[in-house]
């Protein structure tokens, strides 16, 4: 079993903390940006020099997101094994990916970008563990699809399911704000309609993770996530899944969902997370990151 690494260091009490642990993060890993079918992607790399025992674990973010939606996983995640987080295509640090061909899926210029240049990191073929958030879930789907060679796969709070969402209040637009302090109060206030259950855990860290992603953001993902096809790709796909959702996780009724993904296949796992809304892994990170450890160590 992985040593998980408790949580201390990884919240903050002012913007100034925020910044210096997302940097102290930052710093654990390796940039590599590489350029595949036109789009300039940034990988950050954390772990072992040598890899490690185990296969490289691939963590695909959540619309409106960026590597920093794993903030609080990246260490104990990379303790025993290198552990790869991009910026998908249109997101933070990477470029912007062309728009797709009529007849093509609209991921597909993203899963182009995102195999290539990851294989010209890790080679070709080389089996990974791959996981993904929220629309990073959907993404890891099709990726799974479109590169194969995944050992297990992990989906956490994952977009296209096509079942009801629950929300109980409305997002602001935060791009109407006529002023910073409107801004800011729009984003804080969408943090709680969306990712987190308990606005206690909406600390200055969780808030800079936020407005860093939706500032950076130019891929339009929610009628990505809308289209469904989860289950379909999910089917293809062979391995051990294990499905983790938010007790309140508003974007689905999770302990039904969960329970639905499990029983539509073999070697299918999940768990609902007490307390925990859609941004699970922030939100409950020591627990998701003892879950997630488990399942892969097996």
């Amino acid at each position: 079993m992985s040593a998980v690494i408790p949580m201390p260091g990884l919240s903050a009490t002012t913007e100034d903390e925020a910044r210096a642990v997302i940097a102290r993060v930052d710093a654990l890993s390796t940039h590599h940006d590489i350029e595949q079918a036109g789009v300039r992607i940034r990988w950050r790399r954390f772990g072992p020099a040598d890899g490690g025992a185990h296969p490289p674990l691939v963590l695909l973010h959540g619309g409106h997101g960026s590597w920093m939606h794993w903030l609080r996983n990246a260490e104990a995640l990379s303790a025993e094994r290198a552990l790869w987080l991009p910026d998908m295509p249109g997101f933070n640090d990477s470029g912007t990916p062309p728009p797709p061909a009529p007849d093509e899926h609209p991921l597909a210029p993203s899963l182009a970008a995102l195999a290539g240049s990851l294989d010209a990191l890790i080679g070709a073929g080389t089996p990974i563990d791959l996981g993904g958030f929220s629309f990073g879930g959907v993404v890891a789907s099709q990726f799974a699809l479109h590169r194969r060679a995944v050992r297990r796969m992990l989906l956490v709070g994952s977009g296209g399911h096509g079942t009801m969402r629950r929300m109980a209040v409305e997002m602001i637009n935060w791009r109407l704000a006529q002023d910073r302090e409107e801004e800011r109060a729009a984003l804080l206030h969408n943090l709680g309609a969306l990712m987190l259950h308990d606005m206690s855990r909406a600390d200055p860290l969780a808030f800079e993770i936020h407005d860093i992603a939706c500032h950076g953001t130019r891929f339009r993902s929610k009628e990505v996530s809308r289209r469904g096809g989860l289950q379909a790709a999910l089917a293809e796909i062979p391995g051990p899944k294990l499905f983790l959702w938010g007790e309140f996780d508003v974007t689905a009724d999770s302990r039904a969902l969960v329970a639905r993904l499990v029983a539509e296949g073999p070697q299918r796992e999940g768990a609902v997370v007490d307390g925990a809304g859609h941004w699970v892994q922030y939100e409950r990170a020591e627990e998701f990151n003892r879950r997630v450890a488990d399942f892969l160590d097996r």
